[in-house]
C-alpha cells in the first residue's frame, strides 16, 4: 500500500468523523467514517511481513488528530495549551487503542477479527471517564446527541450502545465491501454481511422512532424560572460585587417569576464572594441576600452556584486538595458549589465532583507534589478542588428531589444516574460554557445533555451564564433554548419522574463488560506473541 494512499484514506476517516460529529453534524456518516482507517489497517495486517506496527500508529494518529482538532478546537480559546495538549493527547490516546487492537489481530492471525476492536474500544471509553485525564467529549455514542429520536433506547444502554451501535454497522460494512472489492464477487458472506448492517441500522432506528413518537410523560409539574445573567466570565464574572451580581439575577427572574414558581435556577459560579467560607456561612453577605429573597418568596426556592472554602479543622489530616493560608499552617478546600435555598433558611450544597482537567483538577497531583503551579487560570479558584464522596440530590420545598448537575458533570452518564438511583426526580443543570466563544463547544455541550435526559427519563431546567440555558424534557427535546452571548430569562413547567430506567439500574454494564472482554483478548495476545516468539527461537 503506497504511503499516500494510506495517508489520504487516514485523513479522509477522519474528515468523515468530523464532519459527522454535533453539532452541526451529519449524524448518519458515522456509519461509514471508519470505512477507510479499517482498509489501511486490513492492507497492514495483510502486509504484516513487509511493514513495521508503528507505522500504523502514525496513519490512525492522522485520523484521530484531524477528528480531534476539527471537532474540540474551540478548547484552545479558553487555553491555547489546555487546547493542544487536549488534542495531541486524546489522539494519541485512540492511536494507541487502535494500535493494540492491530497488534492483537497480528499476533493471533485473526483474518476476521475486526470484532475484536469493539471490546478495545468501548473499554477505552469506559477507562476514560474516570481517571485524571478523563476527557470523554468524543466517546462515539455522544455522535447522536443532535438526534434524540434516533437512540431513545440509550435508556437501556447509555451512550455505549451508540459506540456499539457505530463499529458493528462499520465493521459489518467494511467485510461486505472489502470481500467484494477482494474477490470481485458478491457471493453469500458478503450479502450476509451487507443484509446485517442494514439490520443493525434499521432495528433500532424504528424502535428509537416509535418509541420517541409513543412516550408519555407523566404530568407532575414543576414551574421553574431560568436565568442568564450573561457576565462575561473573562471581564466581568468574577470582578463584579456579588451584591450587584445577585440583584441582576433577581431582577431577571422577576420578569418572568410570579406566585406560581417553585424554583428560580442561575448558573455555575454565579457568586463569587471572597472568601465564603462553609464553616461561616452566616457571616457570608451573599447568603444574607439570599436568605432575605427567600423569606419574600416563600413559594420559591432558588438554585445557584457559587466559590466556597471550607477549613479544615486543626485536628484533621487535610485531604489531597488542601492548601495552605499563606500567613498560618492550618489548610482551607476550595470547591465549585451548588447551593439550594428556601424559605426553611436551611442550605443544602453540592460541590462539583467531575473537575475539569488543567483547570480545576491537576492531574496525579498524588504523585506529583508540585503539579499545582501548572494549573491554567480561567478566573476564580484555580487549581485542584474538593469534591463530594456521593450524588445526593436535594431535598426540595415541593417535595422533590432535584439533583444539581455542575457544568463537566453533565456529558457522565453514570455519574448523572446515581443521583437518580438516590431518588432524584429531575435535573437542574447549571453551567458557564462562554469560555469558548460561539464555536460548536457550548451547542455540544448543550445536546450531551440530552442524552442525560432520554438515559435516565429525567426532564431537565438548564442555566448557562453564557451560552444557551433551555428546558429538555424525558424525550430530550430541548425546548425555549435561548442565545449564545444574550441575557435572558426563560420559565416552563417540567414533569418530575420517580421511574428508574434500565440504565439507570445498571449503569454502563457495557463498559464493564468490554473490559472483561479486553482482559481476556489482551492474556490471549500475550500468550500467542509469547508463543510465537518461542517458535522463532527454535527455528
Amino acid at each position: 500500500m503506497k504511503t499516500l494512499h494510506a495517508l489520504g484514506l487516514s485523513v479522509l476517516s477522519g474528515l468523515l468523523l468530523s464532519v459527522a460529529w454535533p453539532a452541526q453534524g451529519y449524524a448518519f456518516l458515522l456509519f461509514v467514517a471508519w470505512l477507510p482507517l479499517f482498509y489501511v489497517e486490513q492492507k497492514f495486517y495483510e502486509e504484516s511481513g513487509k511493514r513495521t506496527k508503528i507505522q500504523l500508529l502514525g496513519y490512525s494518529y492522522i485520523t484521530f488528530a484531524v477528528w480531534n482538532a476539527l471537532t474540540t478546537f474551540w478548547v484552545s480559546n479558553s487555553t491555547l495549551f489546555g487546547g493542544i495538549m487536549a488534542v495531541a493527547l486524546n489522539s494519541l490516546l485512540m492511536s494507541t487503542v487502535f494500535y493494540v487492537y492491530h497488534t492483537s489481530r497480528v499476533l493471533t492471525h485473526n483474518k476476521s477479527g475486526q470484532f475484536i476492536l469493539l471490546f478495545y474500544w468501548i473499554a477505552w471509553e469506559y477507562f476514560h471517564l474516570d481517571w485524571d485525564l478523563s476527557w470523554p467529549w468524543l466517546n462515539l455514542g455522544n455522535g447522536f446527541s443532535a438526534y434524540p429520536h434516533w437512540v431513545q433506547w440509550y435508556e437501556y444502554t447509555g451512550v455505549f450502545g451508540g459506540t456499539a451501535w457505530i463499529l458493528i454497522v462499520n465493521i459489518l460494512l467494511f467485510r461486505a465491501i472489502y470481500f467484494t472489492y477482494r474477490n470481485r464477487v458478491v457471493d453469500r458472506p458478503v450479502l450476509a454481511h451487507f443484509l446485517m448492517a442494514v439490520l443493525f441500522i434499521v432495528i433500532p432506528l424504528v424502535y428509537s422512532i416509535n418509541t420517541y413518537n409513543n412516550y408519555k410523560e407523566k404530568t407532575n409539574p414543576v414551574d421553574v424560572v431560568v436565568v442568564q445573567p450573561n457576565n462575561d466570565p473573562y471581564t466581568e464574572q468574577y470582578n463584579r460585587d456579588p451584591e450587584e451580581v445577585l440583584s441582576h439575577i433577581f431582577d431577571l427572574a422577576a420578569v418572568k417569576a410570579d406566585s406560581a414558581t417553585d424554583f428560580v435556577v442561575a448558573p455555575e459560579s454565579a457568586i463569587q464572594e471572597r472568601p465564603l467560607y462553609e464553616n461561616y456561612l452566616d457571616r457570608g453577605k451573599s447568603i444574607r441576600i439570599l436568605r432575605e429573597y427567600a423569606d419574600n418568596h416563600p413559594e420559591r426556592a432558588i438554585v445557584i452556584g457559587a466559590s466556597t472554602y471550607y477549613i479544615v479543622p486543626e485536628d484533621e489530616e487535610p485531604p489531597v486538595e488542601a492548601r495552605p493560608f499563606s500567613n498560618s499552617d492550618r489548610h482551607y478546600v476550595a470547591y465549585n458549589t451548588a447551593f439550594y435555598l428556601d424559605s426553611t433558611q436551611k442550605e443544602q450544597l453540592y460541590h462539583k465532583s467531575k473537575l475539569t482537567p488543567g483547570v480545576e483538577k491537576m492531574p496525579f497531583k498524588k504523585v506529583f507534589k508540585h503539579v499545582e503551579k501548572f494549573a491554567i487560570d480561567l478566573g476564580g479558584t484555580v487549581g485542584t478542588l474538593g469534591t463530594d464522596p456521593y450524588r445526593i440530590p436535594f431535598e426540595t420545598h415541593t417535595g422533590d428531589k432535584i439533583a444539581p448537575i455542575i457544568c463537566y458533570e453533565s456529558i457522565y452518564g453514570e455519574f448523572c444516574a446515581k443521583f437518580v438511583r438516590n431518588g432524584a426526580d429531575a435535573f437542574f443543570i447549571i453551567t458557564n460554557d462562554g469560555w469558548w466563544g460561539d464555536t460548536p463547544g457550548h451547542r455540544q455541550h448543550l445536546q450531551f445533555a440530552s442524552l442525560r435526559a432520554i438515559e435516565t427519563r429525567r426532564s431537565i431546567a438548564r442555566s448557562a451564564n453564557t451560552g444557551i440555558s433551555a428546558f429538555i424534557n424525558q424525550r430530550g427535546d430541548i425546548l425555549k433554548a435561548t442565545k449564545y452571548w444574550e441575557e435572558d430569562v426563560i420559565r416552563d413547567q417540567i414533569n418530575t419522574n420517580e421511574e428508574i430506567t434500565f440504565y439507570v439500574r445498571y449503569g454502563d454494564y457495557l463498559g464493564r463488560t468490554a473490559v472483561f472482554g479486553t482482559v481476556m483478548l489482551l492474556l490471549i495476545t500475550i500468550t500467542a506473541g509469547i508463543m510465537r516468539r518461542n517458535k522463532h527461537i527454535i527455528r
